[in-house]
This record gives structure tokens, sequence and C-alpha cells, in this order.
């Protein structure tokens, strides 16, 4: 049987405060802490390689990286003590070269390790009040020097050495800032400390000579030689888009001005925040890091700011701001930003630096954008993706889908792909989440919160919350392995729900203590659940009752896990052993070896089990358990793991733990082999979206088609003009090219022209001199004539020439002044396609421009707007209230002034209506005594109806009694059915028995007739016979017997379904009836509760006018009593104005009756079409309606 074995193949996680907790290995390789040890991660190619810590390490204190890149020192505490140890890095995986013993460091652990330049020499500092340096040769494990660190107060400390003197070493702390020289086994400090001592956070070497220092108070300083050179203050920075937003709240203010009374009060509440924020926002330098061009340090939460050396008084100028980024997934979005800072690397190459925050994330820039970009602000981006910052309290998988999802106590749900290695959803809540189940879809998943259970649909790129249930902090829950239930914890009962109707389904009850772990069976028929009182109780989701039970009282139960039949379950808890229960007892019991276990899973395989531990490491043992420690250990977490879980295909086990860290095995059985699958998994890529999603996709999508399309027509555009000049280049070109080889043709014609007349001018002096030495002698006589003649001649050849010239100059004029013009024509064309082609250029980076201002201006606008609406809803309100309150005080006046006008009219009129009240007094005491009449007939009805329902009840009471009868009946036939069946049945049997015996009877008869030749043989074989079947006889008479039976049964039996089917036909007759007769007196009950509650209503109302007209007649007698006692000159005015009242009276009292006739008239239209379905009572409303129509007329 093959033994468990496991490999990490990923690790999410980040341990914080640890002194150089992240650096550079290579260009693209980071090295930082996690779990109980350190990660390698290569940026490009997501591989991750973990270096486990020392064994019951409580996880990396320190960490520190060679300046050749090759040896990783790791300070951690084991046992209380520390340990010192040194990895080479260039061996796969990463080897343990040396252990150093840290005795010599009191302290329980080194804070602060550093390599020489030599990388042979290893400094640790511990820090104070315990504070020691020591400096190893570490590869001969030797202690060159250690001395005790005098400092005034506790906190950070940090060494180093010097970048180029292996002898150099730099301490800083709290109050003290020293530099030491290591020399013959001794350390000797070589600065003298001055001024007030100030708490050193951090440190770094910017050259051979140089020393910045941060400090708590937010200084820069910087030492030369241990010397004090340069320092400077830095101020508290805000994040860019909080400036922005305080400056639009300014100008809003400056813009909208609120009202005295509001803004008195709002500035003040302002003030007092902002007053509160000053005293807290306290710069301080809590990193520093040195590159080639300066340092980069952080001052404030969220923030790195760069320092590039100049040439002036200040030494170092701050050159660029470089911000964390907002987390949109965050319930505090600007809190999310607000991280400090604890550590700075930068890499080999310094093109990418990467920082470590206290809520153990990892950001990273890159450095060339500094180059490129001259911005002054600029952002961070993750180095892969956020992690956990707090304790992970929950964690599980899915069938379909290679996912898992975590929550945790920073109020994240995560949800990871263990395949890819990759984060795939996030999202961060206002309360802690304390437990979490996945869907067997990978869909849906179930998160409890410290108020409430939520039911989250897992869409494309969020999660949104479908259902909330009112379960407070629960602490477990969990989907069915069918996904149709799921179970949720509150308190100490165990709610089951449907996952389709969301419906409590059944509730388990039964434990005392708090529950700590459930797990369903892979049928989902039973379910085990174990609590804090060590009960371990097995639930059948049947019947909702407990089937078996374990209890343990000395044991706190913290895990469990089934096996794949779900008749072994193995549980975990305080007393430091693994238990095997089944049949409600315990198997066995495996020692944990003074550690307790805390978590526990078990493959599908069954072949091995997996156990966590409270000192994070995890254990791999084969099954059947051994009592042997015959286990594989792992060095994994920092903290206790809280969860484990294993993939349905067994090819990956998931651990979580207390330190925020999520580790990814791969499991191997003992020889290192991956285990076999039955089968290929293949998993969903559905994925949810929300509609308005959807919608939003649609429209992005139209959108940038949009701009795809307005960017082809752009380039088409500019296509369509760049092959438009080119065109037109090439025409012009080929135009000048047409007039130049035109110009030389003409050159060369005006060259040939003057060779000619060069040509004959020279024959001509020829002829000249030919003529003239042969006409010598001829001419010598006529010499003056000949003279003359010449002179002449040489006239007319000068003229000529002259007019030669004259026209090749004219020739040469035309044409250049042709191609001239050509020249300047065609210039002047592509000078103006040019200025064309860039005013194009230019109207289309103006309409860009325009196109980006237009977007910024509709984000401001739209900002602008959102918060000038939110400033108009509180205006509005304010405003709304105090309106409400003029209102209010201008209707109380009004109502004051109509109630004193009401008084003094009313006064007035009851003066007036004395007399006409004593007229209606009469009319009243007739009405009165006619309503007493009507009520007591109408009670009579009353009664006279209550007994028509008694009736109805009795008579209805007596049908049910018949019905139940009935069904007796029906039962008693259908008993005797069966019997008759069965009595046929065995009748069957028996004459399919006698048949069988007739036809043995037969074929032995036949042998014996064989032997008919034989007499002996044949009287034999006839005894035989007689002895086989002697009961012949007594057969048949049973035969005739059972015949006669069978015939009576058989009258019996027609009888009997004669009856059944009559007694069926009354019956189902006698329904009938009964639901006719049911309907009839429930409308007839109905109406008459109708009717009675009328009368009632009716009765009520007469009372009260008696009582008001009672009322009305003591206030007029009284009334009477004053006016008698008025002056004379008042009763003469009055007869007038009561004999007015009087008519007005009469015309109410009109008025009232025909009210009263039209009143009954519908009661009576009411009460006849109620008639009409109530044969019963036809006589008595009749009879009422008669007298109550007799009653009205005769009022």
């Amino acid at each position: 049987m093959a033994a468990a074995a496991a490999q990490p193949v990923a690790v999410f996680g980040c341990r914080p405060r640890v002194a150089g907790g992240v650096c550079f290995l290579e260009d693209r390789v980071v090295l930082h802490a996690a779990g109980a040890g350190c990660l390698r991660l290569h940026l490009e190619q997501k591989w991750r390689q973990f270096i486990p810590g020392t064994e019951r390490s409580r996880g990396v204190r320190a960490l520190a990286v060679s300046p050749n890149r090759r040896y990783l020192a790791v300070s951690e505490a084991v046992a209380e003590r520390p340990v010192l140890t040194v990895y080479e890095l260039s061996s796969v995986p990463a080897r343990r070269r040396r252990t150093l013993d840290a005795a010599e460091l009191p302290a329980q652990e080194a804070v602060s390790l550093a390599f020489s330049a030599d990388c042979r020499y290893l400094a640790a500092a511990a820090a104070p009040p315990e504070g020691h340096l020591a400096v190893w040769l570490w590869e001969k494990q030797r202690l060159m020097a250690a001395l005790r660190l005098q400092a005034p107060g506790s906190g950070v400390c940090q060494v180093s050495f010097g970048p180029q003197d292996n002898a150099q070493v730099c301490i800083t702390g709290n109050g003290f800032f020293k530099l030491f020289k290591y020399s013959e086994g001794t350390l000797k400090q070589m600065n003298l400390q001055k001024g007030e001592p100030q708490n050193y956070l951090c440190h770094a070497w910017l050259s051979e000579k140089e020393v910045i220092c941060g400090t708590d108070t937010g200084k820069l300083i910087l030492f030369e030689t241990g010397e004090l050179r340069w320092e400077t203050s830095v101020e508290y920075k805000k994040p860019p888009r909080e400036l922005e937003e305080d400056a639009t709240t300014e100008e809003y203010e400056s813009l909208y001005a609120l009202p005295a009374c509001i803004s008195s009060d709002v500035s003040c509440g302002l003030a007092s925040e902002d007053n509160g924020s000053q005293q807290n926002a306290l710069p301080q330098i809590s990193a520093v890091a040195a590159y080639s061009k300066g340092f980069a340090c952080s001052s404030s939460p969220g923030v790195v700011l760069l320092f590039e050396k100049t040439k002036e008084k200040e030494i170092y100028k701050e050159s660029q701001e470089i911000w964390l980024p907002q987390d949109v997934f965050s319930s505090e979005p600007k809190k999310s930003g607000r991280q400090d800072i604890l550590c700075i690397c930068f890499s080999p190459s310094e093109e990418t630096m990467v920082v470590n925050t206290n809520k153990n994330q990892l950001y990273m820039f890159t450095m060339l954008s500094t180059d490129l970009v001259k911005e002054k602000v600029a952002y961070f981006a993750y180095l892969n993706f956020p992690l956990h910052s707090a304790s992970v309290t929950g964690l599980d998988i899915c069938i379909w889908k290679p996912v898992l999802a975590t929550c945790s106590l920073d109020r994240s749900v995560r949800i990871w792909n263990y395949k890819t290695k990759t984060l795939e959803l996030y999202k961060e809540y206002r309360e802690e989440a304390y437990t979490v189940s996945l869907h067997p879809t990978g869909l849906f998943c179930l998160v409890g919160f410290s108020d409430k259970l939520r039911f989250i649909s897992l869409l494309y790129e969020d999660m949104h919350v479908f259902k909330e249930f009112a379960v407070r902090k629960c602490r477990e829950c969990a989907f069915s392995n069918g996904g149709h239930l799921f179970a949720a914890v509150n308190g100490n009962v165990i709610q089951i729900y449907s996952s389709i109707t969301f419906e409590n389904i059944n509730n388990l009850k039964g434990h005392s203590g708090k529950i700590h772990a459930v797990k369903w069976s892979a049928d989902d028929a039973k379910f085990v659940s174990c609590d804090t009182r060590g009960a371990v109780y097995e639930w059948n989701l049947l019947t909702g009752e407990r089937e078996s039970e374990c209890v343990l009282k000395s044991c706190i139960y913290s895990s469990i896990a089934l096996s794949s039949d779900a008749k072994i379950i193995f549980a975990v808890g305080s007393d430091q052993t693994l238990k095997e229960i089944s049949e409600s007892s315990i198997q066995h019991e495996v020692p944990a070896f003074d550690v307790v276990y805390t978590a526990v899973a078990v493959p599908h395989s069954g072949h091995m089990v997996f156990v966590g531990t409270s000192l994070g490491t995890i254990r791999a043992m084969k099954y059947p358990l051994p009592l042997t420690k015959d286990f594989n250990e792992y060095q994994a977490h920092a903290g206790a793991v809280t969860k484990m879980s294993i993939t349905s295909d067994d090819q990956f086990l998931l651990t979580a733990s207390e330190d925020g860290s999520i580790f990814i095995w791969k499991v191997y059985d003992k020889e290192g082999g991956i285990l076999k699958q039955e089968k290929e998994v293949e998993y969903a890529e559905e994925v949810l979206i929300m509609r308005s999603d959807i919608e939003e996709k649609i429209l992005q999508a139209e959108k940038e088609k949009q701009e795809l399309q307005h960017q082809f027509q752009l380039s088409e555009l500019m296509d369509k003009q760049a092959r438009e000049v080119q065109q037109l280049e090439s025409d012009s070109n080929q135009k000048l090219l047409m007039e130049n080889e035109k110009y030389q043709e003409l050159q060369v014609k005006s060259q040939r022209m003057q060779e000619e007349y060069e040509t004959q001018l020279h024959n001509l002096e020829e002829n000249k001199s030919r003529a003239m030495k042969e006409l010598t002698e001829y001419y010598e006589e006529k010499l003056n004539e000949k003279s003359i003649l010449v002179a002449e001649a040489e006239e007319s050849m000068r003229q000529q020439l002259q007019a030669h010239e004259e026209i090749t100059k004219q020739i040469e004029e035309d044409e250049d002044r042709e191609i001239l013009e050509i020249k300047i024509k065609f210039e002047r064309r592509l000078l103006e396609e040019k200025e064309s082609n860039l005013q194009l250029k230019g109207e289309i980076g103006l309409m860009n421009k325009r196109l980006n201002s237009l977007q910024k201006e509709l984000k401001d606008r739209n900002r602008d707007i959102e918060e000038m609406r939110m400033e108009e809803q509180k205006l509005q309100g304010i405003i709304e209230s105090l309106e409400k309150f003029i209102l209010a005080l201008k209707t109380e006046i009004q109502e004051r002034a109509d109630t004193i006008q009401d008084e003094e009219k009313h006064i007035y009129d009851l003066k007036m209506k004395n007399q006409g009240l004593e007229k209606f007094k009469f009319v009243l005491d007739y009405r009165i005594e006619e309503f007493k009449k009507q009520i007591e007939s109408r009670e009579n009805d009353i009664k006279t109806m209550k007994e028509q329902i008694r009736e109805m009840e009795g008579e209805l009471e007596r049908f049910h009694k018949e019905s139940t009868q009935l069904k007796l009946n029906i039962t008693q036939l259908q008993q005797k059915l069966k019997a008759t069946d069965h009595e046929m049945h065995r009748e069957r049997q028996k004459k399919q028995n006698m048949e069988t015996l007739i036809k043995r009877f037969k074929r032995d008869l036949h042998n014996c007739v064989g032997f008919i030749q034989d007499s002996k043989k044949m009287k034999d074989g006839i005894r035989e016979l007689y002895t086989k079947y002697v009961q012949q006889s007594d057969a048949v008479e049973t035969e005739a017997v059972d015949t006669n039976l069978q015939q009576e049964y058989m009258r019996q039996r027609e009888y009997l379904e004669r009856n059944l089917a009559a007694l069926k036909k009354k019956v189902v007759k006698d329904q009938e009836i009964h639901q006719v007769a049911y309907i009839r007196i429930v409308q007839e009950n109905v109406s008459l509760i109708k009717e009675i509650n009328d009368l009632r209503q009716e009765l009520k109302m007469a009372h009260t006018q008696v009582h008001d007209l009672r009322s009305t007649l003591r206030l007029t007698k009284k009334k009477q009593a004053i006016q008698d006692t008025a002056p004379s000159s008042e009763l003469l005015s009055s007869p007038a104005v009561l004999r007015l009242n009087a008519e007005k009276e009469s015309e109410k009292i009109i008025e009232m009756q025909r009210l009263e006739i039209q009143y009954l008239r519908d009661q009576l239209q009411e009460k006849q079409q109620v008639l009409a379905v109530q044969p019963l009572v036809d006589g008595n409303l009749s009879r009422l309606n008669l007298e109550r129509s007799h009653k009205t007329q005769q009022q």
C-alpha cells in the first residue's frame, strides 16, 4: 500500500514585518518570506519554489541575500532560541549549507541580517533592550566578534556592511547610529554621535562613505564617514486623488456658499476632522533603498519617493512620487492604498522596484517609465494579485471547476484556480467572514459573515449577493455534494436549507457546545458534526434524528473528515490524537507526539490521511493508521492550520493557516509517482454574468467598434490624402523631368547653332585670308577700295554676330522664364498640398486633443455633477425641512385664526339654532322610537337565522357521520374482496394439483397396460396403482364438495359485487348532494353574517345619533336659559333668523330621509340577489325586506 507524500507547487501569501522581507535573486526572480519559509517567484514565467524553514520554527524574522545572489541567510526562532541558517540558492531545490549557533545572542530572535561584500561574513543584530551585534565567518561557523548595544529605548534595528569594505559595519536603531570597524576579533566604533538622539528606522549605503538614514519624524539624514553632511524633512504626503478632491471641494464651496446657519456647523465639523487627521498624519521614513541615481524612501503610508543626486546645494532632490493603487474591490478603496511600506528593493538592472507592505501585499513598479515619461506621480501594480492579510477562516473546493474559495478575517472572499495558480475573483466586504462553502458547480458560494449568512453568485468579474439569511456569526456552512441542500450552523443548531427554494427544511438539534466542523456523506444521506464538548454526531437527514454518536468530554474537536463510504469518521482535537471513529465508538487513536492536530483531510481513495498541526506543519500518513511515528512531515505555515481539503481527483491538497497563507500541494505516493486517476477530469468553462454587465459589454463593444470604424475611416482618409499627395508629387516630378528634357534639348540645339556659326565664321576668315593672299597683287592697287569693302564686310559680320547673340540670349531667357514659371507653379501647388496636408494633420490632432479634453471634461463634469447632486440633495433636505417648518407655522397661524373665527361663528350659530333645536327635538324623539322598533324586529330576525344555522350545522354533522359509515363499509367490502381473491387463488392451485395428479395416473395406467401379456406384472402394477391412488374416491367426493363450495362462493361474490357497485353509486350521489348542501349552507352563513354585521353597524350608529341628540338637547336648554336673560332688542331680531334656521333644518331632515330611503333600497336589492341562491330563508328575508320597506315608507 502506497504511503503518502506531498510537494508544494504554489504558495499564496506573504509574511509581514520581516527585515529584508523581499529581495531580487535575478532580474525577474523575486524572493520573499511566506509561511514558515521563503518563496522564489518568477515574474514572467510565474513558477514558484518554496524553501521550507527549520523544524518547529515560528516563522522567518529576517532575510538577507548575498551580493553575488548565491546565498540566502534566514533568521528564525525555534524553541525560544534564535537560529541562523544559510542556504545555497544555486542548487535546486535550495540546499541548507550552514546552521549557525546563535547562543551568543541572548534575544529570542535576530531581527536583521547582512552579508559582507565578499559574501564571507554574516552580521546579525538583536533589537534593544537586549540589543546585540554579532559577526560570523559563516562558512566555518566561527563567531568573529560580538558586542552589546547600549540604547535608550526599544524599537526597530538594522545592520549592514559597507558596499566595498568587509570590515565596516553600520547599525541603526532607536537612539543610535553607529559605524564599527572590525579588527583583530573586535568591533571598534568609528563615529561619535552628536546632537539629540534620533529614532532611526532604516538606513542604506549610497556609496563607500555615505549612509542615508530615515527617522520616525520624517527626516532624511546623510552621513559621510560618520559625520552629518545633509539633512532634510519630508512632508506628509496625500494621495493625488485626495488632493484633487480637496481642490474640487474648495472650488465648489467658493462657487456655492452654504447658508450661514449650516455652513458654520459643516465647517466646524470639517475643521475638527482635519485637525484629527493632521494629528495622526505624521511623516516617518519606514523604508529606504539605494540605486544608481540616488535612493528611494517611504515617508507616508502608500507612497515611495524617488530622490536623485544633484550638483546644487540640495545634494538630493525629490524627482517622483510612486503611489500604491486603490483597490476597487475593497470596501474602503481610499484606505486600501494607505498601507505602510516596510521594505523596498531594486532588481540588479534597476529596471524593477518591489515593495512589501504591512498588510502582506507585494507591489512592483517598472523603473524604465521614469526615464521615458517624466511624470511627477506614478502608481505601483500588484506583483501578482492581492493576498490575504489576516487569518484564513474558510476554505472549500468544487467538482465542476479547478477552483477553491477562501475567506479571511480581513473581510475578503477570494476565488483561486489551483490549476493555473491564479486569483480569479476577489471582493472585500464590510464584515468579517468566518466560513465559506463552494457550490459543486463553482457558480455560487455561501459565506458566513458576522451579521448574516449570504448566498453569493460568482459572476464573470464580480460577486453578487443573491440571498441573505438571518444567521449571525455563522462559523460553519457546507453545500451538499449534490448541491441541492446546504447546512449552516446557527449557535448550537444546524439548519438545513434548500438551495433551490431557500426554505429551512430541517433543524438538527442536540449539540451542547460550539459546532466546529460539519461534513456531508458522498450520497448526501448522512451528515456528521462535531463540537467543543467532545461530541461527534451522525445525523439521518431523512428523519432529522441522530443515527449514532460518540462523546469524549475531555476533547475539544476542531475538525472531522469522512471516508468515501461514510462508514469511518476521522476526528482531531485538543487531546493531541487522531481518532478513527466507526459504529459510535473510537476504533483507533494515533498520538500526535507533542503537537495539537487542528485539521484533517482524507482522499477519496482512502489510502492516506493528511493532518495539519498547531505549528503549521502538514503530516501525511498511510491508512490503516500507524501507531508509531511513521509519517512524512512538511514545514509549511507559520501559524496553526485552519482548513484542509483534497480535490475530487485526489491530485492536490489545499491548506490554509492563521498566518494568512494558502498552500497547494501535489500529492504523490511513497516512490514519488503521481497518483493514478480513475478517469480524466473535465472541468466546466461556464461563468455567470449579470444582464447589466452584458449590456455594458455590448455598449463597450459597440463603442470600440465605432472607434475602430472611426480609426479605419481616418486611416483611409490619411491613405487617400497620402496617395493624392504622392500622385501630385509624381506628376509634378514627371512634368519637371519633361521640362528639364526640353531645356536640355534647347540647350543642345543652341550649342549646335553656335558651333555652326563659329564654323561659318572660321570659313569666312579662311576665305578672306586666301583671297587676300591670292589677290594681294590684284588688290594692292585697289587697297583702299578693298579695305572699305572689308570694313563693310566686318561691320555686317559684327551686326550678324550681335543679332545671333541677341536671338540666342532671347531664346535662353524665354526657356529659363518658362522653366521658372513651371517650377514656381508646381512648387506652389506642392506647397499648397503640403500645407493642406499639415492643416489636415493639425485638424486631426486638434480633434484628438479635443476628443481627449472632452472625455476628460466629461469625466470631470460627471464627477462634479455627482458631487453637486449630493450637495443638492443635502441642501434640498435642509430647504424642505425649513419649508416644512415655515408651512407648519403658517398652518398653525391660519388654524388659530380659523379657530377664532369658527368659534365666533359657532357662538353666533348656537344662538341662532336654539329655537330650531327645540323643534328638531320632537322629530328626533319620533325617529328614536322608530329605530327602537326596527332594532327589535331585526333582533328577532337574527334569532330566527341563528336557529336556521344551528339546524344546518346539525344536518352537516349528520352528513359527515353517514360519509364516515360509508367509508367503513367500503373498507370492509375491500377486505372481503381480498379474501375472495385469496380463496380463488387457492382453488386454482388445487385444480392445478388435481390435473397434475390425473396426468400422472394416466401415465402410470398406460405403463401398466403395457404388461397386459404378463399377468403377474400387470397385477403388481394394479396393486401399485391402488396403493398410490387409494384416495381416489375421497378425492372425487372432495372435488364434488369443492365444486358446490365454488358455486356458492361465486354466488356470494356476485352478490357482494352488486352491493359494492350500488354502495359506490350511493356514495357518489351522497357526496354530490352533500357538496351542494355544503356550498348552499356556506353561502347562507356568509350572507347572514354580513347582514348581522350591517345591523350591528346600524345599531351602533343609531346609539351614536341618540347620544349626540341628547347632548345637543342639553346644550340647547342651557343656551335657552342664557337667551332668556338677553335684552329685548336681541329678542326682537331673533324670530326671522330662527324661522330661516328652521327652514334649513327641515331641508336637512328631508335630505337625510332621502339618503336613508336610497340606502334601504340598495339593501333591498342586495337581499333580493342573495335570496336567489338562498331558498331556505326566502320567507324570513322577504318578510324582513317588506317590513323594512314599510317602515321606510312610513318615514
